[in-house]
């Protein structure tokens, strides 16, 4: 058969996939098989693939397709999140580019900007995954604002409701100027930032005198309602209860008293604007302070902002500084580093803002995903995750579930009125009327007396019902799917959404279903550039994934990325990783190339040789099996991907097939290929998780398949008997080949050149290898001897001595001679080393690690002497 020399990855990845498509490979339904299900992490239908997605879909793939051939029911949901904050911003973007601001359309309108946005480029990278490889079941691809998903969300919500779990509060949130929106505290970085420490002092009313406080905000002044020190501290003991001016704005302000008050920080005294930091509503609540806010939804000042109204905060931090500096309210600036909170989506700086928002109860929903962890009913992997998780659902804070924006679920209440509390939560308009009829015991409620909640929910108020909707678990918790598919086996994400997302899956499904979502949650690095960056548009330094993809092959990529990709360890990407992956697929091919090469003589007999290196490699196939097996049952994928490389790569193209290969122009006899080619198919089908694009290619060509016997639908490999003495013996006989290939290469004897191999048999190595070695060292004869050989280069494997003789086969003179240099130019080196060994204010003032250092040059050097003066006396 002719096969190209070079494997070409763009054609056989499209034929591949298009076949596994057509027939329908990936499609699950329910049957009486065991289900295997994996949902995907719902990538924003905003995003393209990048190099997390490609590590996190490359080992849901592994395992979505040894799940298959292990004769699992294996089902992988794709989906994309609607990502509301995202999908937002670059909709009102689009809208800015055509010249319309988002606030002059209706709903109505901007919802359908967005459709068209999503349907125009939403799920790209969908498309890009199956260029990866991705065997999801794509006939079953949800996007989080589909129909039924949304009728989900909205189910939950209700129910939840009714239970008296949401609840619509005024609350200090956290606010996205940038996306006029609030944030949950988990959607909120905090970065370390240089910033200025103002001191400012306020006057006391009456007197000549003034109290100082330090702040990084000098604008929001104009909300300050108090000035708060510690009851105890002496310094201002007398100013309690007295009155102070504030500075620009000239309004009157009590000095009060609280033990929250840090007396070394700053000054000992704090201002207090209870309408923009959560501790100082705290203590406003405490002493009834009135509440200023001067920041509009854009974070450029109000009203109470006075002539820096409409200016943006930052602005005017820098302006109202000047104007302090110039009115002498202004003591002193210092530099200062301070954590700053800002927006995960949007990188804007969060504002603490008073805000009527919903929230969801949290602490009770917590607990049955807290025990689930701790008994391991759902597993994180690595475990050193687990504390991270319960530091996050012990210290869980009510859910800020609802969100300014028009891209999501719109929440389901209905105002009747104008007092907050007059809303009812419905599953319709119609179904608000009836409700809001029987609340008000007013009968001629119209549906135009009522209004819907503008709000919508968070996006991960969806994603959190990601492997219960799916399956429609929701709306019909008793359907076929979601009874044979949930729980879910594995779920493939990254920490950084171990909260946002694992964790709160785990709450629904035991507040919806009693039951957990997943048994076991793989926690994937971060993908990091070699210099351990994290990997950045703005740092140049994150490759493009297509591009990958087209100069590697998807083979290639996926082997690069695993190498190195241990459970929950963030990896360290370098591109030549790919270009192993490359090499290695190019070795499979080659090796198959190999063998479709060779003519087969049906008349002739297995030679004993081939014979051993079959039975050898089945053993050691079956060894490995058994550490791939292990591996898999503790996720370490990258250690299955490193052993059965090592195994294909070192064991059956480093050995088995230079053990079984006939000479030059001979044919090999029908018995070994055939056993040999079975070896390799069991190879395929370690591989194929890994390697699926090669492995079906090298599996369709060996023979004419039926569709039914394509490799992705085919069985995985079964173990069988180890030989634990087989296997021994000839890890033996592979160090007595290296040995030969080892003097052969240092004598520079030609491999053309046949040698004869002497030994002292001391380990009682079985003769009936003999022929083996001849075959692979290119050897005479094997011949026992008992003492040592004179004329000859020697090396020792374990208590066994070997001998060849050189006569014959090198120039002995020239070699003594090139002996005798080299021995001269290691007496000498060592000389060097002893004399600065016993110079004793070297030994004892130079550090410890330098005169070890010395002493293993000496004790290498006496080694090197030690050998070749042995290799001149056996010349001699």
């Amino acid at each position: 058969m002719s096969l190209s020399s070079k494997y070409d990855s763009k054609t056989t990845e499209d034929k591949w996939y298009n076949y596994w498509m057509e027939n329908d490979f990936f499609r699950s339904v329910p049957d009486e098989r065991e289900s295997y299900t994996i949902v995907i992490p719902p990538p924003n239908v905003t995003g393209v693939l990048h190099m997390g997605h490609m590590l996190n879909n490359t080992i849901q793939d592994v395992l979505i397709r040894r799940a298959r051939l292990k004769g699992y029911n294996a089902c992988w949901v794709p989906g994309t999140d609607h990502a509301s904050i995202a999908t937002e911003a670059k909709v009102v973007a689009k809208l800015k580019d055509q010249g319309i601001d988002k606030n002059d359309l209706t709903r109505e309108e901007f919802l359908k900007h967005a459709w068209d946005w999503t349907d125009e480029y939403g799920g790209v990278i969908l498309e890009q995954l199956k260029k990866l490889g991705a065997s999801c079941d794509w006939s079953r691809t949800k996007f989080t604002l589909d129909e039924d998903m949304s009728a989900s969300v909205i189910k939950v919500f209700i129910d939840l409701y009714n239970k008296g779990l949401i609840y619509r509060g005024y609350r200090m949130v956290n606010w996205d100027p940038e996306a006029k929106t609030t944030l949950s505290d988990e959607e909120v970085i905090y970065e370390e930032r240089k910033g200025i420490l103002y001191h400012l002092k306020y006057q006391i009313k009456g007197t000549e005198d003034f109290i100082s406080i330090a702040t990084t905000r000098p604008e929001t002044i104009l909300g300050d309602t108090a000035i708060c020190v510690h009851p105890e501290d002496k310094r201002y003991t007398d100013l309690i209860g007295k009155t102070v001016v504030v500075p620009i704005v000239n309004r009157e302000i009590p000095v009060i008293a609280d033990a929250y008050v840090d007396m070394e920080f700053g000054t000992g005294a704090l201002k207090i604007t209870p309408a923009h930091d959560e501790n100082d509503k705290k203590i406003g609540e405490t002493h009834n302070l009135e509440v200023i806010d001067i920041f509009n939804e854009d974070a450029t000042l109000n009203s109470f902002g006075l002539h820096y109204q409409g200016k943006d905060r930052f602005v005017v931090r820098k302006e109202i500084a000047r104007e302090l500096e110039e009115k002498g309210s202004l003591v002193k600036k210092e530099d200062y580093v301070h954590k700053v909170g800002t927006s995960e989506r949007t990188k804007a700086v969060i504002e603490p803002r008073l805000s009527d928002q919903w929230f969801l109860k949290m602490e009770e929903l917590a607990q049955p995903a807290i025990k689930a962890v701790k008994e391991d009913i759902v597993e994180l992997l690595p475990p050193k995750f687990k504390s991270t998780y319960f530091h996050w659902m012990e210290n869980v804070r009510d859910w800020n579930i609802s969100r300014q924006l028009m891209w999501g679920q719109r929440i389901p209440a209905y105002y009747y009125g104008d007092g907050k509390d007059d809303f009812v939560v419905a599953n319709s308009l119609e179904e608000a009327v009836t409700l809001s009829r029987k609340q008000t015991n007013n009968d001629n409620l119209q549906s135009k007396d009522l209004r819907q909640e503008s709000d919508v929910l968070d996006t991960w108020f969806s994603s959190w019902l990601w492997p219960i909707s799916v399956f429609n678990g929701v709306l019909e918790p008793e359907n076929e799917e979601i009874n044979y598919y949930y729980p879910t086996r594995d779920l493939v994400t990254g920490p950084d959404i171990l909260f946002f997302w694992v964790a709160r899956m785990i709450v629904a499904g035991f507040e919806l279903r009693d039951e957990k979502p997943f048994d076991k949650v793989y926690l994937t690095g971060l993908v990091r550039d070699k210099q351990g960056r994290k990997m950045s548009k703005s740092l140049g330094n994150s490759p493009d994934a297509l591009k990958l993809l087209e100069r590697y092959g998807a083979d290639g990529v996926r082997v690069g990325l695993l190498l190195s990709a241990a459970a929950g360890n963030d990896i360290m990407f370098d591109e030549d990783l790919c270009q192993q992956g490359k090499g290695f697929v190019n070795k499979m091919w080659n090796a198959f190339r190999l063998t479709k090469g060779w003519e087969v003589d049906k008349s002739l007999e297995q030679p004993q040789h081939s014979a051993q290196g079959i039975a050898w490699y089945r053993s050691r196939f079956n060894q490995v099996l058994a550490e791939i097996e292990d591996h898999y049952s503790k996720y370490r994928i990258s250690d299955v991907l490193m052993t059965s490389y090592k195994l294909i790569y070192d064991d059956f193209c480093g050995w088995l097939l230079e053990i079984i290969k006939p000479e030059y122009q001979h044919p090999i006899d029908a018995q070994t290929l055939a056993e040999v080619m079975e070896l390799f198919e069991d190879n395929l089908r370690l591989m194929h998780p890994f390697t699926p694009f090669i492995t079906e290619e090298i599996w369709q060509t060996i023979a004419n398949r039926r569709v039914k016997e394509a490799l992705c639908i085919n069985t995985w490999p079964e173990g069988g008997a180890v030989d634990e003495e087989l296997l021994s013996d000839f890890v033996l006989v592979q160090e007595v080949i290296s040995g030969i290939r080892t003097v052969r290469k240092d004598k520079q004897i030609a491999f053309k050149n046949q040698i004869e191999l002497k030994t002292i048999n001391n380990e009682n190595l079985d003769t009936s290898y003999n022929p083996l070695i001849q075959k692979m060292g290119n050897v005479s004869s094997v011949e026992v001897i008992l003492d040592q050989m004179a004329g000859a280069a020697s090396y020792r494997v374990r208590s066994n001595e070997y001998f060849i003789p050189l006569e014959g086969n090198i120039d002995v003179a020239a070699e003594l001679v090139k002996l005798d240099a080299e021995l001269k130019r290691a007496k000498g080196f060592l000389i060097g080393v002893q004399k600065k060994l016993s110079n004793e204010r070297f030994v004892s003032s130079a550090p410890e690690t330098v005169v070890a250092i010395e002493k293993k040059k000496e004790a290498d050097a006496i080694a090197k002497i030690v050998t070749i003066e042995a290799s001149v006396k056996a010349l001699k």
